[in-house]
Formats: structure tokens, sequence, C-alpha cells
């Protein structure tokens, strides 16, 4: 069993039910957001889903020059905590820069790392020395059993509060799979594990200035996850993902949302029920 730990008014691991982390890749705008948030609420409210928001208000690792990045911090932010009021739910969002980490401290639930910055010692402490509980993404570069070491790193604070997040290990160029013996790899490691099902459909790079991805393989994902045993799972969600300004190729639709979830809850509890 994993520890438990609480984000916000929401617990995830230990004996607690599955959680769903989920919203836009990025910040598109206030309305937008709040559209999102407040479907996804219901829907998870409708099946007693813990839920937990996600928007990143700067995508700082595009791989164009020209790709969208966001509002930017102040303005993100300014919209993450509308939400989190707004809504009452919690919120996540990813940072980049170790400056970045006090700030952003201030108005979210729990910080994320992203998978590309996941070795950034400097980063990885800074955010657990605001204090807050630490979502760590795998890097597509690094085993299950390494994420032992990033974990030492953020518990050396006296940060106890971390999650871990698998979102797929590369497979030649333009391509991830997902290894499932990872989840239970770092599920021995003691701390929630968390399950990114949409970014592990990506094809980096696809479509030459941005990446692709094969959408259509999320639900087979999510059903496999659950079976083998994850705390949380994690969902990029839009209404339109094809006019989605990031990672619009892998975006789960808004109106799929329901079904996936049903599908994980459903062997979620039959997996808890023999453990």
């Amino acid at each position: 069993m994993t520890k438990e730990i609480k984000i916000g008014s929401v617990k995830v691991g230990g004996r607690n039910p599955l959680a769903l982390i989920a919203g836009p890749c990025v910040i598109e705008g206030k309305e937008l957001c709040h559209q999102i948030g407040r479907d996804i609420k219901a829907i998870c409210g409708e099946l007693k889903i813990p839920y937990i928001f996600k928007a990143s208000f700067d995508k700082a690792n595009r791989l164009s020059v020209s790709s969208p990045r966001g509002p930017g911090l102040d303005k993100g932010l300014e919209i993450l905590a509308e939400i989190r009021s707004n809504l009452d739910v919690p919120v996540l969002t990813d940072i980049h820069e170790v400056w970045q980490a006090a700030k952003v401290a201030e108005v979210v639930d729990i910080l994320q790392i992203p998978a590309f910055l996941c070795r950034q010692t400097d980063l990885v402490l800074a955010a657990a020395k605001t204090g807050k509980p630490v979502n760590i993404k795998k890097g597509q570069f690094l085993s299950p059993h390494d994420m032992r070491n990033i974990v030492e790193k953020v518990t050396s604070t006296g940060n106890e509060q971390v999650l871990l997040t698998e979102r797929g290990v590369s497979f030649g160029y333009g391509n991830l799979v997902v290894d499932m013996r990872s989840l239970a790899i770092m599920r021995e490691i003691g701390f929630p594990v968390v399950f990114d099902a949409t970014h592990s459909v990506q094809r980096p790079g696809g479509l030459g200035t941005a990446s692709g991805g094969d959408l259509e393989y999320v639900p087979h994902l999510v059903r496999a996850a659950c079976a083998v045993g994850i705390d949380a799972l994690f969902l990029e969600v839009h209404p339109n993902p094809e006019i989605a300004l990031s990672d619009a190729a892998n975006m789960l639709p808004l109106d799929s949302l329901k079904s996936v979830l049903t599908q994980a809850q459903a062997i979620d509890g039959l997996v808890r029920s023999v453990e």
C-alpha cells in the first residue's frame, strides 16, 4: 500500500479510491478553463471520483519556437486561483524554473515537475521546499527504478508528499510505449503512483513542428493501468481537441470522459477488492 497524500480536500494513495487529475493541456482562457473544470467536476461528482484540476500557465518545452505557450505566470496563476475558489477543487500546475516554485505554491495545491525536467535537482528541491505536495513525472528517458533517487531529493528537504507519474518511455524516434511493470515498480517505493494516459500516446515531433498522438489507445491504456494498480489517473481533456493550442492530437474529448472513467473505476474497484 502506498502512502496517503492530502492534496487540498482530496486524499490520494493509501486505501483511498482512484482519484482524477484532469484539465486542458494549457490555459487557453478563463472561460474555457472554467467550463472544462466545471464539466469534469460534475462527472466526477456523479461517479464519486475525487478530482484535482490541472492546467499549465506556460508550455516551456514546446517543440517549435512558434508554438503557443500559454498566458504566462501572472495571468495563469490568476485564472488558476479563480478556478480553485469558484469550483472548490484542488489545483495542480507545473513549474519549469526554480524561481517559480514559491510564487506558484501560494496559489496551487500541488506542484508538478515536467518529465523533461525531473532530474533537475535545484528545481525538484525548490518545489519540495515549498512544503506543498509534488507530482514528479518520470522522464521518457528514465527507468522506474531511477525514480527512487528523485524521491530522495524531495524527502531530503523533509517533505514526504510525493506522487510519481508514468507517461511512457521513448521507443526509438517519435514514439512512446508504456511498460506496465513500471507502475508496480514505482509503487514499491511507497508513494502514490499516477498514470498519465494522454501523454503516453504522444508521438513526439510526429507533426514536424508539434507532437502527434494516437488518441484511440487512451481507453485501452487506462484499463491496463487500472488493472495493474494505480492511485490516480491523469488525463488532459478538451471539448474540442482538434482546435486545442497544445497536445491537440492526444487530448481526450470531454464527451468521452465519463465512459473512460466508468471503466477505470470498475477495474480499480475489482483490483482493490483483492489486494
